[in-house]
């Protein structure tokens, strides 16, 4: 293949081979294409012309470019996977590794270049990313340069621990990401002092004990996320989000949902809101006295508390003072890469399978989510824990993350349907909760809404679009990283940047361009804007709980040590 039209033949019949090989492959992936979809999934999928005329002679133009380098090849050094010194010694893994970037760069050209809608081609974009993170030379001891040299250098030992730490995995029905064995819930996370002083069979009340002479009179309530255990918000004292509004003066509570198992496999989203936040918010203003408290709702937990807010307001009701929303959503009009799985197929298939009772497994929920970044949270512990051998170093929020949490099979329908789906809490009146028609403009009151500039489960825009329904005063702060790193930046560690904005424009883009870069953490921001919604100060509790409201046992509590 020497002239320049024998590379032409080549590049024709490599359009006309990965066409038909695309439009096979799109039919195995027919449970991620909706039924209006299908055509467009079909055999007779269409590209852009111009887009696949320049996705050929780009792709023709590299091919000869590695052709003529032949082993003296070598892959791109910014992509991790194949950073490591014996990618560029080994020239058979090398020109492996080139190839396979070459050919993943020209299916997601060609998913860009397919003729369908926006979610259609997000499916395929999607789909293809995860078909190419799985296919990778690195996740295969006979392509991983890397994982061959630590077997020579260990004289197989790194073989024989990762079968050991494959069996392992197995065993406990998760790929590791941490060293488990490292942590304990109560022992060395979730350490910050209180007493559990009510439950039912939904949650447990904590309280924490006061860390200052004085508290302000109007205490705090956390309503962290059911999908996930609370103890993010209280990994270790340095980064404890809790711990930190502990010691700003405020009488704290949280709620610590119970890991659902067969007895809650009727409960229903109705339920949560009634007999979790609402009953939550009851308790807290029982035993302190106070008639209005403060409270924030965290990723489904602010879900939940708006719901709760505007179930509450459609009673004339208004026992919190103020809200806080973290990495939330109300508005699900944008929900980011997560609405690839949705469809009325899937969204009826669910309904079939768990909503008259059952339980969404943690660790299908767990999987999801990694899947989201694939080679991120997923292949590479596979590689690191089985071809190399190695035990992945303990990190307390990753170890937190494999703790996962079983969802009553009701409740998930419901939410599936009315948020994703239809996106029903921003229409006035179209759900109803708790006996009450849901209109999030009965929330009049002072809202801190935050939203992670990187997060791929409620994407920034999507945390936004609360500003757009909360009739009430409100401020919108954006932090750096992701949906938990974004949101868990203590400021001793002076990491990262948040940015803020005095005007709310209608989207997200227009507040950006507006805003200001700010350096370090976001919490000093929202401590000072929830100041002044705490009320005065007053004598801190000697005890926890109340006459009526004994403590039960110490925080944190067994409901967050159950499994999945």
């Amino acid at each position: 293949m020497n002239s320049e039209a024998d590379w032409s033949a080549a590049a024709r019949q490599f359009q006309q081979d990965l066409g038909e090989q695309w439009s096979k492959t799109m039919q195995s992936f027919g449970a991620l294409v909706p039924p209006r979809a299908a055509a467009a999934a079909a055999p007779g999928l269409r590209f852009a012309p111009d887009k696949l005329q320049a996705l050929q002679e780009a792709y023709l133009k590299e091919a000869a470019e590695l052709w003529n380098q032949g082993l003296a090849a070598a892959p791109a050094a910014r992509d991790k996977r194949f950073a490591a010194d014996a990618w560029r010694a080994n020239p058979v893994a090398a020109y492996c590794a080139a190839v396979y970037l070459l050919n993943a760069r020209a299916l997601l050209g060609l998913a860009e270049a397919a003729e369908t809608d926006e979610k259609t081609r997000a499916r395929l974009r999607f789909a293809v990313e995860q078909w190419m993170a799985a296919s990778a030379p690195s996740n295969f001891m006979a392509l991983n340069a890397e994982a061959q040299r630590k077997a020579i250098e260990t004289r197989g030992e790194s073989i024989a621990r990762g079968v050991q730490n494959l069996l392992k995995d197995i065993q406990q029905g998760h790929v590791s990401m941490t060293d488990e064995s490292v942590f304990e819930v109560g022992r060395n996370v979730a350490t910050t002092e209180g007493a559990v002083v009510f439950e039912n069979e939904l949650f447990q009340l904590i309280e924490y004990k006061p860390l200052t002479a004085k508290v302000h009179e109007r205490p705090f309530l956390f309503v962290p996320p059911c999908i996930n255990k609370f103890y993010i918000l209280d990994l270790q004292p340095e980064n404890s989000l809790v711990r930190y509004l502990v010691e700003q003066g405020h009488r704290t509570f949280l709620v610590s949902w119970r890991n659902a198992d067969q007895s809650l496999a009727a409960k229903t989203w109705d339920d949560y809101v009634g007999d979790g936040a609402i009953k939550a918010i009851e308790v807290v203003r029982e035993i302190t006295g106070a008639p209005q408290i403060n409270a924030l709702g965290f990723c489904v937990g602010g879900t939940i508390l708006g719901t709760a807010l505007a179930v509450l307001g459609a009673r004339r009701e208004q026992p919190v003072a103020s809200a806080t929303l973290l990495t939330a959503f109300l508005d699900f009009s944008d929900t980011g890469v997560l609405d690839v799985f949705i469809d009325d197929a899937f969204v009826k298939f669910r309904e079939a399978q768990l909503g008259r009772g059952g339980l969404l497994r943690g660790q299908e929920l767990a999987s999801t989510f990694s899947f989201l970044r694939p080679n991120d949270l997923v292949w590479n512990y596979v590689v690191g824990n089985y071809l190399k051998g190695e035990t992945p170093p303990p990190f307390d929020l990753l170890y937190w993350n494999s703790d996962s949490t079983n969802l009553p099979g009701p409740m998930y329908a419901w939410y599936l349907r009315n948020t994703y789906f239809e996106n029903n809490l921003v229409k006035p009146g179209k759900c109803v909760v708790c006996g009450e028609p849901v209109d999030l403009a009965r929330i009049g009151i002072p809202v801190y809404i935050y939203g992670s500039r990187e997060d791929h489960i409620v994407p920034i825009a999507g945390a936004y679009a609360s500003t757009r329904h909360l009739p009430g005063k409100k401020r919108f702060v954006m932090g750096a990283s992701g949906h938990i790193a974004g949101v868990i930046n203590p400021p001793a560690k002076n990491k990262r940047s948040y940015w803020t904005n005095e005007r709310l424009p209608e989207t997200h883009a227009q507040w950006l361009a507006g805003a200001q870069e700010h350096p370090g953490s976001w919490w000093p921001d929202w401590a000072a804007w929830l100041k002044p919604h705490a009320g005065r100060q007053i004598a801190a509790p000697k005890r926890l709980g109340g006459a009526k409201y004994r403590p039960v046992e110490p925080a944190p509590g067994r409901y967050v040590r159950a499994k999945a």
